[in-house]
């Protein structure tokens, strides 16, 4: 017996379960049952066992563990959904990136490190990939970063059919990443934000929605300062993505007086906030006073210009807390150095002093502190006054903006802003939290912005899962015991292929079925669990 498939025109094809027989020496055939109707998994089943697949399976039915199979399946189910495999293309490099995307959501290292961790995931079954290694990964990155404009362009247009227009405001921070090595290409000593003295760095533009989806990210070297990579999302905006009126969002004293100028040039409007010396000019100049500072919002119109004010009085104190910590470590500092002094004739009181002044430099007590030598001892003096006047901006804020107040009121404007708070947020997940851009195991220039634009498209699935999961089950501060992102990485990585063994060697794969926690993370992420596999990918 054997399943036939009858060609039906533009109808789907019959199937019928029919058999052979002979009739004076002639071979014939005759239909049993049609099966059309069945479902596709007993049809399957049929064929297969027709076939002889489960003939000869052992008595005890003894499955081992294979590939696991939960944690690529439903990464790239998610991938599929936010369009990023359409974007890639259909070509080998196109699967390949994507494995450099998903594997970047669930495994963090270098290049070689994926190939190894893939050999433990049903790349073949989901992806479709067969053998690869590290150097068709680094092949990969090339045609990543040839490829960047063309991906970021269709998920663009992607992201403005789904809100229903293009953005009117956007988003751009700035951060950098630390390198361990020194050979990389766009590696250079340069503002250190991570504190990480003597490493050399580079440097990460995001530019994002007024949701914090990122639209599109760009590496410089790592001297790069913040004011010079304005220009870059700002042709972005206008020659590629073709928006005509944007308001653009960026940090304080990024956006300085050749950025505006850059902003106002394409039409465009801006929110930025001022800088401590900034505030302090407009307070001499008499255009705010300090008087408008305070828990609720204050509006000053100067020209063309607004100003909203504002003073966050749990970070005023938090400052001031800060401040005398940091007096009372310096104290206990010079004490422990003068006592070291007096035990030791033949010590340098020098010494110790151009350390802690170094020390006061640092920790940004240098305009009311001074540090002398008398005899052999530190010193240490403050200027009341000078400290008073370092704390008179503690928790205050202004951010200046020359978009009319007809288009936006002062609380949207101070909104606005504070919404870059979610992009610095999106960049810590980028650098550390969760997909870790460091540690670059990279030194081609090309192929470090190919990673950069990886996480950032990984950074895409990652947001569309944190908030399904934070949708459905609340965050830990809500509920301890709430799923986290991690959680369900583990609990999906359980879900592996189950072998079953049968005659001569051969043996049946199949997809094991959810248990209850690990449907409720399929349910809330809206993924449907496949039920076989055929040919060389998932059949759901």
């Amino acid at each position: 017996m054997f399943v036939a498939t009858i060609p039906n025109r533009k109808s789907p094809p019959t199937l019928l379960l029919r058999e052979s027989y002979r009739e004076k020496g002639q071979v014939k055939t005759r239909t049993i049952a049609n099966i059309t109707h069945w479902d596709p998994a007993r049809i399957e089943a049929v064929r297969r066992a027709l076939r002889g697949d489960f003939d000869g399976i052992l008595e005890d039915r003894s499955a081992t563990s294979g590939l696991i199979f939960g944690v690529l399946f439903v990464l790239k189910a998610l991938a599929d959904r936010l369009g990023l495999t359409r974007a890639l293309g259909k070509r080998h490099f196109a699967s390949l990136a994507l494995f450099l995307i998903l594997a970047r959501v669930a495994h963090r290292g270098s290049r070689l490190s994926a190939v190894r961790w893939a050999q433990n995931h049903a790349v073949t079954e989901i992806l479709g990939l067969r053998s690869f290694d590290e150097n068709d990964l680094y092949a990969t990155l090339d045609g990543l970063c040839r490829e960047q404009e063309r991906i970021e362009d269709t998920l663009f247009r992607d992201y403005v059919k789904k809100q229903g227009a293009p953005p009117a405001l956007v988003l751009y921070d700035v951060t950098s990443s630390y390198l361990e090595g020194t050979c990389n290409e766009l590696a250079a000593f340069g503002y250190d934000r991570d504190h990480k003295y003597g490493k050399m760095q580079i440097v990460i533009g995001l530019l994002t929605g007024p949701d914090g989806e990122p639209l599109s990210v760009k590496v410089y070297e790592g001297q790069t300062s913040d004011v010079d990579t304005v220009q870059d999302p700002l042709e972005t905006i206008k020659n590629r993505f073709g928006i005509e009126e944007v308001v653009f969002v960026g940090d304080r004293g990024m956006v300085k007086t050749k950025g505006k100028l850059s902003i106002k040039e394409r039409g465009f409007k801006y929110i930025t906030a001022l800088t401590d010396p900034q505030i302090r000019k407009l307070l001499k100049s008499d255009v705010l006073q300090l008087s408008l500072f305070d828990e609720t919002i204050h509006e000053v119109q100067h020209g063309t210009l607004r100003y909203v004010l504002r003073r966050n009085d749990s970070v005023r104190s938090k400052e001031q807390r800060r401040r005398e910590d940091k007096l009372r470590k310096l104290t206990e500092l010079i004490l422990k150095r003068n006592e070291f002094v007096r035990g030791s004739k033949r010590s340098k009181p020098e010494a110790g002093l151009r350390s802690l002044t170094g020390w006061v430099q640092r920790h940004k007590l240098g305009s009311f502190v001074s540090l002398s030598l008398k005899e052999r001892e530190i010193v240490c003096t403050i200027d009341e006054a000078a400290k008073t006047d370092a704390a008179l901006l503690d928790g205050c804020y202004v951010i200046e903006t020359d978009v009319s107040k007809t288009i936006m009121e002062g609380q949207a404007v101070h909104d606005r802003y504070k919404d870059l708070q979610q992009v610095e947020r999106d960049f810590r997940t980028l650098k550390t939290a969760f997909l870790e851009v460091r540690p670059i195991y990279l030194r081609n220039a090309a192929r470090t912005k190919a990673h950069v634009f990886v996480a950032m498209l990984a950074l895409k699935i990652v947001r569309e899962l944190r908030q399904l999961l934070v949708k459905e089950f609340g965050t830990t501060e809500q509920d301890k015991m709430a799923l986290t992102l991690e959680d369900v990485l583990t609990h999906l990585g359980r879900l592996c292929l189950q072998i079953y063994p049968i005659r001569e060697g051969s043996s049946i794969t199949r997809i094991p079925a959810p248990d209850n926690t690990q449907t409720k993370i399929l349910k809330a992420i809206g993924v449907i669990w496949p039920t076989q596999i055929n040919n060389t990918r998932v059949k759901v």
